[in-house]
């Protein structure tokens, strides 16, 4: 944990190819300090089919699950500083967006905890 899900257009790989969108991803949560490196997770899923505003335009959805804990202006800024990175990468992108969800410490578990 945290795990980061990026929903996205297929083309949009075309510009950046997805390990590059992946290593942006995984630095800038990293750079908040809110996170051990090591427990970083990022994954992508490209979408050829999909609708934005009923319209067929390039997007990026980030999906951040985090461990309870952390305050409103961090989260705020690990949203604003995940979206600045990628509107920087993907300058031709309209519409790029994250949402921050939290995990219950006293109801996650992993196989390490066991």
């Amino acid at each position: 944990m945290p795990h980061f899900v990026i929903d996205c257009s297929q083309s949009i790989l075309h510009a950046q190819a997805e390990e590059q969108l992946v290593d942006r991803v995984h630095r800038a949560a990293n750079c908040t300090r809110l996170f051990d490196e090591r427990d970083i997770k990022v994954r992508v899923n490209p979408y050829t089919t999909y609708s934005v505003g009923n319209k067929r335009e390039p997007f990026i959805h980030v999906f951040a699950s985090i461990m309870e804990g952390r305050s409103i202006e961090e989260k705020a800024g690990l949203s604003k500083l995940i979206v600045s990175e990628l509107s920087s990468m993907f300058p031709q992108v309209r519409s790029i967006a994250i949402n921050v969800a939290e995990f219950e410490r006293a109801t996650y578990c992993n196989r390490e905890m066991l």
